[in-house]
């Protein structure tokens, strides 16, 4: 068939395999050019099918020759109807990761459950023994909680007063005021239960519990700060009240690994075209103008560029360079203090009629097509493609 991309709001309804192939093939090839790292061995990411996620499994796999195990959440395609772009890039992956000689094996279904951390574990047992390194960046808005039964729902909302700003319809190009009213009854204790850490802890304590973590194995989460323009919706949101929870937990996980010497962290990321960044309010107006000005200064990184240099310069570069928080912040670029100034200056100004010259719009609205396989460099969208993928482990 022939797929074309179809769009409702921030998200795009179809996905094309032979994009999101090229996608990642283009990932595995920035990596491989910037040499190889001295890092784990035995890696497990949780939420690896897509945005950091993704570019940490290729990062570990190409730049240090590591067995991955990946989990992901994502649909395959059945005739007629294409799968998820999780699905064609951990396909995609998988596929390079054989050809290399890499182990690479996945299993699909929700890491929020007991039933797939059982079945992680069995697989690390089984082929591994133990993992080095386990990342974790799931970006669920939604979260059946495993003890409980309970589903809970994230929102994103401002908390204590209405949040009026400018955004932008990064389809259309228009930049208007939105009004988002603040959280209310068990919004906020509900976004944390979603977003915050206690999953995380769930899965390292599940790993330890069963010795499945070598002597000095680290974790590490991601999460985001951003500008003082976003912090209302944002960081001091019920996002942020999340992350906030997120990054008390590594000092808690980090506790509980003191036996083994292991270590959890959480990183502070740049603000990037994913998924769930495209669904907040303000964040696609800063983005286009934040890619404007870093391009300008040629310090501007997608994901898999962030997550090389996460690896190459802090994880096993010899600097973690903590910030008085303990976190890692590879999002220094970004918050550079000539960077902030200029894009304040530009977000003042900033207009429909404007934006195209003071702002990066077609670059936002690219990176949010490469999502799901669309609008990548070399790939002829004319042509017919099968839209039913098989992972290796299928064929």
């Amino acid at each position: 068939m022939i797929i074309e991309p179809r769009t409702r709001g921030f998200i795009c309804l179809t996905s094309h395999p032979t994009g999101c192939e090229q996608n990642v093939k283009d990932q595995i090839a920035y990596v491989q050019s910037k040499g190889k790292i001295e890092g784990a061995k035995r890696v497990l990411v949780i939420g690896a099918s897509t945005g950091f996620g993704l570019a940490s499994r290729i990062t570990s796999a190409f730049g240090s020759d590591a067995a991955t195990i990946g989990v992901f959440f994502d649909k395959p395609a059945t005739e007629g109807r294409p799968g998820s772009p999780g699905y064609y890039n951990t396909a995609a992956f998988e596929t390079e990761a054989h050809k290399a000689g890499l182990y690479a094996k996945s299993i699909n279904g929700d890491a929020f459950s007991n039933d797939i951390k059982a079945q992680v574990a069995s697989l690390i047992k089984e082929d591994l023994g133990q993992v080095d390194l386990v990342i974790y960046s799931l970006a669920s808005p939604v979260r059946t909680h495993p003890v409980s039964g309970k589903r809970y729902k994230s929102v994103l909302k401002p908390i204590g007063e209405v949040f009026t700003n400018k955004t932008v319809d990064f389809h259309t190009g228009v930049v208007s005021e939105i009004s988002i009213n603040p959280a209310e009854g068990e919004d906020i204790e509900n976004t944390v239960t979603v977003m915050g850490g206690e999953d995380w802890k769930m899965w390292m304590d599940a790993l330890n519990d069963n010795n499945l973590l070598a002597d000095g194995a680290t974790t590490v989460a991601y999460s985001y700060i951003g500008p003082e323009v976003t912090k209302p919706v944002y960081r001091n949101g019920t996002i942020g009240a999340a992350k906030d929870h997120l990054e008390k937990t590594a000092f808690e996980i980090s506790d509980a690994l003191k036996s083994i010497k292991g270590k959890a962290y959480v990183s502070v990321n740049k603000a990037l075209v994913t998924q769930a960044s495209s669904a907040i309010p303000v964040i696609p107006l800063y983005i286009s103008l934040l890619y404007k000005v870093m391009k300008a200064k040629g310090i501007h990184e997608g994901c898999i560029e962030q997550i090389q240099r996460l690896y190459s310069e802090r994880l096993y570069g010899g600097d973690i360079s903590l910030d008085d928080k303990g976190r890692i912040r590879i999002d220094d670029l970004e918050m550079r203090s000539d960077v902030q100034e200029e894009v304040v200056k530009l977000w003042k100004s900033a207009t429909t009629d404007n934006l195209p010259e003071i702002g990066d719009l077609e670059g936002y609205s690219t990176d949010f097509y490469n999502l799901f396989g669309f609008k990548v460099p070399g790939v002829d969208y004319d042509a017919d493609v099968n839209e039913v993928v098989l992972m290796p482990s299928e064929q």
